[in-house]
C-alpha cells in the first residue's frame, strides 16, 4: 500500500500528481470552504489547503498528507466556479485583455510524526482581448463550469491568453508540482526511484 495520500476528489489533481510516476492513494475531504471575516487571501489558501489534509488524515495514520486549495483572484474578488454557461460567459468576459491571478496553497502532513508543512504558489495568466463569439464558443466546447478561472487550462483554454507569468505552470490546474516535489523531498520521498504503481481511491 502506497504511503502517499492526496486529499482531493478533483481528477485534475489526480492527473497531475500522475505525472510523478508514484504510487498514491486518494481521499476526497469535507471540509468549510467558506472564507472568513477579514481573513487574507494567502491566509484562506494555506488554511483550505491544510485543513483538506488535516480532514483525511485520522484515516491514513503513517502516511503523508498532500493538501492543496485553488483561489482565482480578479479585481480584488475571490472567484468561484461558475456552474453554467452564462456565468462562465460573463466571467470571461470581464477578463478580457485582462490579468487574472492564481494562487494554489499547497499541504503536506505527515501522520507519522504529525509535522506539517504549508506553501502556496501565485501564476497569472493575462487574457487576450476576446470577442463575444469566441467566448461562447470556448465555453461550449470545453464546458469549464467547475473550474474557478472558467477555463480549462488542460484543454482548449490555451487559446485564451497572451502571455503567462510564474514559476509553476500546474498551479493553474490546481496543484504546483514544483513545490510538491521540494516537500515531498524534505519529507524523505526519492521521487527518481523504483517506485511504480497505480493510484487507489477510496
Amino acid at each position: 500500500m502506497s504511503r502517499l495520500v492526496l486529499a482531493s476528489s478533483s481528477r485534475y489533481r489526480r492527473q497531475l500528481l500522475d505525472r510523478l510516476e508514484i504510487p498514491y492513494q486518494w481521499a476526497a475531504p469535507d471540509i468549510d470552504e467558506s472564507r472568513r471575516e477579514g481573513e487574507e487571501v494567502a491566509t484562506l489558501a494555506h488554511r483550505l489547503a491544510l485543513s483538506k489534509a488535516q480532514a483525511v488524515a485520522a484515516d491514513f495514520p503513517g502516511h503523508l498528507i498532500i493538501g492543496s486549495d485553488q483561489l482565482a483572484l480578479f479585481d480584488g474578488d475571490i472567484l468561484g466556479k461558475p456552474g453554467d454557461f452564462n456565468t462562465a460567459c460573463a466571467n470571461l468576459r470581464r477578463f478580457s485583455g485582462r490579468k487574472v491571478s492564481f494562487m494554489t496553497g499547497l499541504a503536506l502532513i505527515d501522520t507519522q510524526t504529525g509535522r506539517h508543512r504549508v506553501v502556496h504558489d501565485t501564476y497569472h495568466v493575462w487574457f487576450r482581448a476576446l470577442s463575444d463569439e469566441e467566448i461562447e464558443n470556448y465555453v461550449s466546447r470545453d464546458q469549464p463550469y467547475d473550474s474557478s478561472g472558467s477555463f480549462r487550462m488542460e484543454g482548449l483554454g490555451i487559446a485564451l491568453f497572451e502571455r503567462f507569468e510564474g514559476d509553476d505552470p500546474n498551479t493553474l490546474i490546481g496543484l504546483p508540482l514544483i513545490r510538491l516535489c521540494e516537500l515531498l523531498r524534505e519529507a524523505g520521498v526519492n521521487l527518481l526511484g523504483n517506485h511504480r504503481g497505480n493510484p487507489q481511491g477510496s
